[in-house]
């Protein structure tokens, strides 16, 4: 039998860890509110911010545009910045203007209008400005929209080129603008806006002399960051999946499934050029993971070779199938400079040109 002062000490416990958890649950309470109200002032805050300074930047382009004078607009920009600094302070100095004045130039007021209800930041909008293809602009618009990229994620794919790298950006420009408009308007995303010509593996931190196998390896132990490369809507499943043809078995080197395309991915790693020998090995692997490891609602697999030597022209052309299941891309464990890559990217754009006149004479 307990006695009373025992009694009583225990209910008082019993008070303090319920008056604990209610103050605990009022706090997360209060906590919620508060952070909620900020993330809707942050999206109103940025949403003025936006289309504040595009409406100054087309207030003073107008301006330019009608005494139709370069030297005079400069000299008007400084003007303006020297007394809207003394007035509103340093965020409206030189630069800013003239930030101001490139996104005028850049994107109409519906595209501006577009991308603050997508909620870019003047950051991200800042980025897409010094983009000139629009085209090039509006993919990576809607990539950055559809796989959240912060804006350090945004430069890091438009300084690799990654536009320039994917198949998308080979097809003739009414096309283009066909598969982006069905990508903003019904996000459906097409296999040649994901897969690319070129992957940069250089986060693998592989010696100069590698196998398969370690290749392999590196990249199961910077998962984060080969998926990155790739796009973030891949998702890894395993690797070295066997599968048995005629009892005998074949083992698939790493295998996906991208949520965008709802397929499965098959991925086959090799050193070497390119040879045709690897399209019928991975042709093999779509068919036994069609019948066998597709599911109900998904779309058939497609495979993706990533050599280690090219950019031969059996890639380039094999890239350029549209229907292909199959798509050919070198890799590389170190950053090429830019300026060979551009070059690179250029002789595909030609042969794909070639091959379109081609296609179209025999017509």
């Amino acid at each position: 039998m307990l006695i009373p002062n025992k009694m009583n000490r225990i209910s008082e416990e019993v008070n303090i860890k319920e008056n604990n958890l209610s103050e605990s649950s009022l706090f997360s309470d209060v906590c919620g509110i508060i952070d909620n109200v900020r993330k809707r002032v942050a999206v109103y805050v940025n949403s003025d911010i936006c289309l504040t300074k595009w409406y100054v930047g087309k207030r003073i382009k107008e301006d330019v545009l009608y005494n139709q004078r370069a030297e005079y607009g400069k000299q008007v920009v400084k003007n303006l910045a020297l007394k809207l600094t003394k007035r509103y302070g340093k965020g409206w100095g030189y630069e800013s203007l003239k930030h101001c004045l490139r996104v005028a130039e850049t994107f109409t007021e519906a595209e501006i209008g577009y991308a603050v209800r997508i909620q870019f930041t003047w950051t991200h909008i800042r980025s897409l400005m010094f983009i000139e293809d629009p085209l090039a602009r509006q993919f990576y618009m809607e990539m950055c929209r559809l796989e959240h990229w912060d804006t350090r994620t945004l430069n890091a794919k438009i300084d690799a080129q990654l536009y320039e790298r994917t198949a998308i950006s080979q097809k003739p420009e009414e096309l283009i603008k066909q598969e982006l408009a069905q990508l903003k308007e019904e996000n459906h995303i097409q296999p040649d806006m994901v897969f690319r010509s070129s992957y940069f593996l250089n986060m693998l931190g592989l010696p100069e002399m590698f196998t398969e196998k370690d290749l392999e390896s590196a990249i199961i132990s910077q998962m984060q960051e080969f998926i990155c490369e790739i796009g973030s809507d891949f998702a890894f499943l395993g690797r070295q999946k066997r599968i048995t043809v005629d009892t005998v078995d074949y083992y698939i080197d790493l295998l996906f499934f991208h949520r965008s395309l709802r397929r499965l991915v098959a991925i086959d790693l090799k050193l070497g050029k390119f040879k045709p020998e690897h399209e019928g090995q991975m042709r093999l692997y779509l068919r036994y993971l069609d019948k066998n490891e597709r599911r109900e609602g998904e779309e058939s697999p497609i495979g993706l070779i990533l050599c280690s030597e090219g950019n031969t022209e059996h890639i380039e052309y094999l890239m350029l199938e549209e229907n292909s299941p199959i798509k050919v891309a070198q890799y590389y464990t170190q950053l090429p400079d830019k300026k060979i890559l551009a070059e690179k990217l250029q002789r595909a754009v030609a042969i794909a040109k070639e091959r379109i006149v081609e296609n179209n004479e025999n017509e």
